[in-house]
C-alpha cells in the first residue's frame, strides 16, 4: 500500500495534481436509462502516433462522398510544446468502409505556418461538389482565428499555403468594450439554405458557443447578437461549454454539445458530451442539463474525456466519431454506430 501511495503521488505531482485533491469526477445521471450504454461498443479508428501520456488522436470530422468513400480530417497532438500549441498536424485518412482508414494527406503546421492546429471541420460542398476543409490556430502570433483552405476536387490536394482567416476576434468599439477574443473549433454545416458555422468563442476567458452564418462559406457573418452566445455556462457545463456537431433530424437538428464542470479535474480538458435540439439552428434548447450523456467508458486515474464527436446517418444509422480518453492516458478516436432498434 505504501508503494502503491509513492506511485500515485509521484503521477498526481507530475501533472501539477496536489496529493490531497479531492475533485469530483463526471457522473451520468441515472435519468437517461440505458442510452450511455449504447456507447460501450466502439471501434477503434486511429491511435495517437506514440502510445504515451499526452499523445492524442483526435478531433475528428468525416464526409462521405458519392461514390461512398469517407474521408475524415483530424488533429495529431503531441506534449512537446505548451499546452494550447501542440496540434501538430491536420491529418487526411481515407476509407471504403468508415472503419478501416488509411492516410492520404497530412497539413503540418509549419507548412502553413500556424503555432498549432486543434478542430478540422471537412465538407463536400453542395453546389460545387468540391472538398471544403475548415481549421483553427493563432493568426500570424494573433488570436486563435478560424481558417479556411482554398476548395479542392480531393481531399489529398489540399494545400497548406492556401490558409487564410475567415472568422476573426472583431476589434473593440471602445475602451472597455468585452467582445470574444478568440475563436477556435469550428463546426461546419450546410443546412435551412445557409452556411453554419458554431465555434467555441472566448468571452472574459471562459468558452461559450457563437453562430456564424454565411451564404459561400467564405464571408461569414454572426447570427444575432456577436457578444450572445447561443448555450450558456450552467448546471453540469458551468465552466465550459462547446460545439460538437449537428445532426439533421427532419423536423428539426439534433445539436451536440461538450461540456465540464468547475468541480472536475483539469475541466480543461476532462470534457464529456451532452445533447440539445434546435428547429432553426440557432436557438438551442438543452435536453440533458442534469448531467452529461457520455462520457470515457475506458477512463484513467484523470481523464474521462468523451469529445470532439462527430454525428453522421450512414444509411439507417447514426455514426459517432469521437475522440475518447483511454487507460493509457492517450486520446484515441473512435466509431460508435447507434441503429434504430430500441
Amino acid at each position: 500500500m505504501f508503494a502503491e501511495s509513492l506511485i500515485l503521488f509521484g503521477a498526481l505531482t507530475s501533472i501539477g495534481v496536489p496529493p490531497d485533491w479531492q475533485g469530483t469526477k463526471p457522473e451520468i445521471k441515472d435519468i437517461y436509462g440505458s442510452i450511455p450504454d449504447k456507447f460501450r461498443d466502439y471501434e477503434v479508428i486511429l491511435q495517437p502516433d506514440t502510445i504515451a501520456p499526452e499523445w492524442w488522436a483526435g478531433a475528428p470530422s468525416v464526409v462521405r462522398d458519392e461514390q461512398g468513400v469517407f474521408w475524415l480530417a483530424c488533429r495529431m497532438r503531441s506534449p512537446e510544446r505548451p499546452r494550447g500549441l501542440r496540434g501538430y498536424e491536420i491529418r487526411i485518412l481515407r476509407s471504403d468502409d468508415g472503419i478501416h482508414f488509411e492516410k492520404v494527406h497530412a497539413i503540418k503546421r509549419e507548412d502553413v505556418p500556424i503555432p498549432g492546429f486543434e478542430r478540422p471541420a471537412l465538407l463536400i460542398d453542395p453546389k460545387t461538389g468540391k472538398f471544403k476543409l475548415y481549421g483553427c490556430g493563432p493568426w500570424q502570433e494573433g488570436p486563435w482565428a478560424i481558417i479556411k483552405f482554398d476548395d479542392v476536387d480531393s481531399p489529398e490536394q489540399f494545400d497548406a499555403t492556401t490558409a487564410r482567416p475567415v472568422i476573426e476576434a472583431p476589434p473593440k468599439r471602445y475602451e472597455r468594450d468585452i467582445p470574444p477574443t478568440e475563436f477556435k473549433d469550428p463546426v461546419v454545416i450546410y443546412g435551412a439554405g445557409a452556411w453554419h458555422c458554431y465555434v467555441i468563442g472566448v468571452l472574459r476567458r471562459t468558452e461559450r458557443i457563437f453562430h456564424f452564418v454565411s451564404d459561400d462559406g467564405e464571408q461569414w457573418r454572426p447570427a444575432g447578437n456577436l457578444y450572445e452566445p447561443i448555450m450558456h455556462l450552467q448546471d453540469w457545463h458551468n465552466f465550459y461549454v462547446r460545439p460538437a456537431s449537428v445532426l439533421p433530424l427532419g423536423i428539426g437538428w439534433l445539436f451536440i454539445y461538450e461540456g465540464s464542470h468547475v468541480s472536475w479535474f483539469d475541466p480543461v480538458y476532462n470534457m464529456a458530451t451532452g445533447l440539445a435540439f434546435t428547429f432553426d439552428l440557432h436557438r438551442i434548447v438543452d435536453i440533458t442539463p442534469d448531467s452529461p450523456l457520455v462520457q470515457s467508458f475506458t477512463p484513467n486515474k484523470f481523464f474521462h474525456t468523451w469529445r470532439y464527436s462527430h454525428w453522421m446517418w450512414v444509411d439507417d444509422e447514426i455514426w459517432v466519431y469521437a475522440e475518447v480518453a483511454t487507460p493509457d492516458e492517450t486520446n484515441e478516436v473512435r466509431l460508435f454506430r447507434l441503429n434504430r432498434k430500441p
